[in-house]
């Protein structure tokens, strides 16, 4: 009887000793793919870029490729601070629901409650806005931008330069990425909160959470780590300068691949708001026609070979990004680079379509 025990646990434990056996080579592999992938994109002598992928929330990947200031010849390092552009969505999106789980405003007001002024305001919701579904002009896509790109903007001399513009169509009818709308939820945010957009999302998440290398982008501040940006046209230049109260809460944050773990730890684990509310970033929602749309609040809602995923890039002047997560796996995937001609976006999802295979 005795005797019977010990060899069903011994089997048991070969067993599993067999399987963590085979989960370590599988994880070898999927390293070996990552580092070849990246190796074939990223060149030492380029501009570069920071991959980390991590599986349950630890990282078995974190490498940097090529270089973080092509004039002074510095190697790019995985610390270095990159603008993120519009993953900055994520942020906040979070923090607007931070507020709706605190009861300072609700997602379905409509936004001339904190906007009285605003055109046809009484209209669209802050969930239209969220979803990019308000038919707001997105003031990244005028001509007249150009003209004031230099120059400082307040949050309300933002909202002014683009409110009066056609709308593309009625609220809710459509889908159409809009960087208004996420400027006007940061208006929102200092309104309801009486922070600036920069101090609450500084204060509230990024101290909260430990993201110590994570800001509101600055051009004159020194910045340890600091990844300077580049475009490629024939040849590499330094990155066009334009006034970051600009981009403001669609797209002016900064941060480096450990702390965007972080941040993905954070979600995973109700850190900020409860499960119910975090839910809320991860719906699908519909149209007024009743047909649905493959994104959140802050997140694109996707899926790579029937696998669901959630992901969010970003675009500004010499930096791109790119975040997939796997909840069903718990992988997640950021890829960050320095010239705006080398985007991670494909790449991102390459690499976590190999955990999936």
């Amino acid at each position: 009887m005795i005797s019977n025990k010990i060899f069903k646990l011994a089997l048991v434990a070969m067993t599993l000793i067999f399987l963590q056996g085979s989960a370590v080579a599988n994880t070898e592999e999927v390293v070996t793919k990552i580092d070849k992938l990246l190796n074939e994109k990223f060149q030492s002598n380029d501009a570069g870029a920071v991959f980390l992928v991590a599986k349950g929330g630890k990282p078995i990947y974190r490498k940097a490729f090529g270089k973080a200031n092509l004039e002074l010849n510095v190697d790019m390092k995985p610390e270095n601070v990159f603008q993120i552009g519009s993953m900055t969505k994520q942020f906040t999106a979070l923090s607007i629901l931070m507020l709706h789980e605190q009861e300072k405003l609700n997602v379905n007001d409509n936004i001339a409650k904190y906007l009285p002024n605003y055109p046809n305001g009484e209209n669209i919701t802050l969930h239209h806005l969220l979803t990019h579904t308000s038919g707001i002009k997105d003031y990244t896509k005028m001509k007249a931008l150009w003209s004031v790109a230099k120059k400082a903007h307040s949050p309300e001399e933002l909202v002014d330069f683009f409110k009066n513009e056609p709308v593309d169509f009625s609220p809710g009818e459509h889908f159409k990425y809009n960087n208004s709308g996420y400027a006007l939820l940061g208006r929102i945010i200092e309104i309801v909160s009486a922070e600036t957009y920069e101090n609450f999302v500084e204060k509230k998440i990024f101290k909260t959470l430990g993201m110590k290398n994570s800001r509101y982008a600055n051009d004159r501040e020194i910045i340890k780590n600091r990844a300077y940006g580049y475009h490629y046209k024939a040849q590499y230049t330094n990155r066009m300068m334009v006034s970051l109260t600009l981009p403001y809460s669609s797209g002016s944050l900064m941060s480096t691949a450990d702390d965007m773990l972080i941040w993905q730890q954070a979600i995973n684990n109700n850190q900020l708001v409860k499960q119910n509310t975090i839910n809320m970033a991860f719906s699908k929602y519909k149209l007024n026609n009743g047909k649905p749309i493959s994104y959140g609040y802050g997140w694109h809602l996707k899926d790579i070979n029937n696998v669901s995923i959630r992901e969010h890039g970003g675009s500004i002047f010499g930096f791109k990004s790119m975040g997939v997560y796997i909840p069903s796996l718990n992988v997640y995937v950021i890829g960050l680079t320095n010239c705006d001609c080398n985007s991670p976006t494909q790449i991102t999802r390459d690499i976590a379509a190999l955990f999936i295979e």
